[in-house]
């Protein structure tokens, strides 16, 4: 039998989100009924509600969180009722290629709950990045739920769900930042000072955070960086080059997803240096970059999605780190709300007053 819960849901693009009642079914095989404690409110799911990402709504938002398992499906045996799960977008299928050469963080076939969520009257909700966590209940793949400390404040452990993540994992996973290294980080919001934080955890000697607001350059002060610079007032490739001795970082990561500042990442690496894209481009963007300096300049441009993360190696490490004082992941949580706050938490993240507001249930 459904459940019925309150849930946020983005009826058209750029209309006003609403709170709805959500049908959410029993756990089928290779399903997961999650009780929902916390959702960080993410720059994907505005994109979801603008019309950004697909045309397919009614969306379900939400997919930053963390909650407690509920029931399984018959054939579930991993998470049990009962375990604090954060939950992931990246649910690895262990058969496709990648799992295969032993690297199911790049899994080419994750996979989502089988059955739909849907209004009352029974019009199926697509729910954000498979999970669909902005309610109080809510159904996902049994592996998109990743088991960690039940000693973790949800509010603080859901946001390992996306945006931290990513950042922490575009500067340790893919950029492989290590002791000693030059990183700059362009772009300060929450993936932006997950990479600061990244950086940090790894050792690097210097942490350049470069962003056009000032209140988010001392955010990332607070995460741990060494410069910042005010990329409305100077030009960001110099600074970096003259804080790095004139030579250019070791590591970049872009967090923004434009093609001017992946321009400025591109120059402002070292020789042999590397490039991490992880802030999300639209559609339309390109790039365009003189082949020859791409061969000239050596190196490595890559892109991270998630983080390069996977979620049974990283969450439960991520999180036990957090619990013992290493890793500032409160310092994420600008403020928490309730489900019907949720339109304005999105108006806040436009106007870049908060780093990360989160739904609690």
């Amino acid at each position: 039998m459904a459940t019925e819960v309150r849930g946020v849901v983005a009826t058209g693009a750029e209309r006003p989100v609403e709170v709805t009642t959500v049908r959410v079914p029993e756990p089928g095989p290779g399903e997961a009924l999650v009780r929902v404690q916390a959702c960080g409110v993410c720059h994907t799911d505005m994109q979801y509600r603008d019309g950004g990402v697909s045309d397919e709504f009614p969306f379900l938002l939400g997919h930053e969180a963390a909650g407690v398992v509920e029931a399984v499906g018959s054939d579930v045996t991993d998470p049990a009722v009962g375990d604090f799960v954060v939950l992931n977008w990246r649910a690895v299928c262990g058969r496709c290629r990648a799992c295969r050469r032993g690297r199911p963080q790049y899994c080419f076939d994750t996979h989502n709950a089988t059955q739909p969520m849907t209004l009352r009257d029974g019009t199926p909700l697509s729910p954000a990045l498979g999970i669909g966590a902005f309610a109080e209940k809510t159904l996902v793949a049994a592996g998109q739920c990743t088991k960690v400390d039940p000693s973790a404040r949800p509010a603080v452990a859901g946001l390992l769900g996306c945006g931290v993540m990513a950042g922490i994992g575009a500067a340790v996973n893919t950029g492989a930042a290590g002791p000693g290294d030059s990183v700059a980080v362009i772009g300060c919001g929450g993936v932006g000072d997950g990479a600061v934080t990244g950086a940090v955890m790894a050792g690097a000697r210097r942490v350049i955070a470069v962003d056009t607001d000032p209140r988010k350059l001392e955010w990332a002060r607070e995460f741990g960086a060494t410069h910042t610079v005010d990329a409305g007032r100077t030009d960001p490739v110099a600074a970096i080059r003259e804080v790095t001795d004139g030579f250019g970082a070791d590591l970049v990561v872009e967090a923004v997803g434009s093609p001017r500042t992946y321009e400025q990442a591109f120059y402002a690496r070292d020789l042999a240096g590397t490039v991490v894209l992880v802030g999300v481009p639209t559609p339309d963007m390109r790039l365009d970059l003189p082949l020859l300096d791409v061969f000239a300049r050596g190196g490595a441009l890559k892109s991270s999605w998630y983080g390069d993360c996977l979620p049974t190696r990283d969450f439960p490490a991520l999180i036990e780190m957090s619990l013992q004082g290493r890793l500032p992941l409160e310092k994420f949580v600008t403020e928490q709300i309730e489900l019907g706050e949720v339109e304005a938490a999105f108006d806040r993240m436009r106007s870049g007053d908060v780093l990360r507001s989160v739904v609690v249930l």
